[in-house]
């Protein structure tokens, strides 16, 4: 278990499910919402936690409110993360199978040095980098699958490399890319292959079947 008085996470849930659907995070899994059990998992983990929600379910839910985008959900979540963290961590609330052994071993890669750690997997699909050329896609390159990684969340940050990296309002598809841009070094650890984010209906049936096998 980490030093919970050093490490916080934000775990981001304020998303509006638009592939989804819905508000994906408030569906359940055996019982639990899918928000509830990220921030369960992030807790037993050692982590101080701070919750970002839409913003008209901030007082039902006790967090912060998010922005339109998740850069600025979590810089909303970070303006309340106190200024003497160590150790950041940013959590999507659609991943709730992530284990807490994971989240030791982002912090643990970020207590040896690193300013950033991320959980990836192997890409085992081929991956093409396409362009549109006349209304149609072309193949531009076709990348080792060597040097690709899919790569997930917790992911853990130096907190003032973090808090840094968002001063300038920019925005990414996760913050490790913030991180990157900024100039700071980010390390891959092992991911998990249960750490499957809830994006679409099938992605919560599919929720729902393991935690019964």
């Amino acid at each position: 278990m980490t030093d919970g008085a050093a490490v916080w996470t934000v775990v981001v849930g304020a998303g509006r499910g638009s592939r989804f659907g819905g508000l994906k995070q408030y569906e359940e899994i055996d019982g639990e919402r899918i928000i509830d059990r990220s921030v369960s998992v992030a807790r037993s983990a050692g982590s101080h936690v701070v919750v970002v929600v839409p913003a008209e379910d901030v007082e039902r839910e006790g967090g912060v409110a998010g922005g339109e985008s998740r850069a600025e959900s979590v810089r909303a979540g970070l303006a309340v993360v106190p200024v003497d963290a160590e150790i950041v961590c940013v959590h999507d609330a659609a991943r709730p199978f992530a284990s807490v052994a994971l989240f030791e071993r982002v912090i643990a890669a970020v207590r040896a040095g690193a300013d950033g750690a991320v959980p990836g997997l192997p890409v085992s699909d081929t991956i093409k980098v396409v362009r549109a050329v006349e209304g149609e896609l072309e193949v531009a390159s076709t990348p080792d699958r060597s040097t690709l990684s899919a790569v997930q969340t917790p992911q853990a940050f130096r907190a003032e490399v973090l808090r840094a990296a968002h001063a300038g309002g920019a925005e990414g598809t996760d913050d490790a890319s913030l991180v990157e841009a900024s100039g700071g070094r980010v390390v891959v650890v092992e991911g998990e292959a249960l750490n499957r984010k809830i994006t679409t209906a099938e992605d919560l049936e599919w929720a729902r079947g393991a935690v019964e096998r």
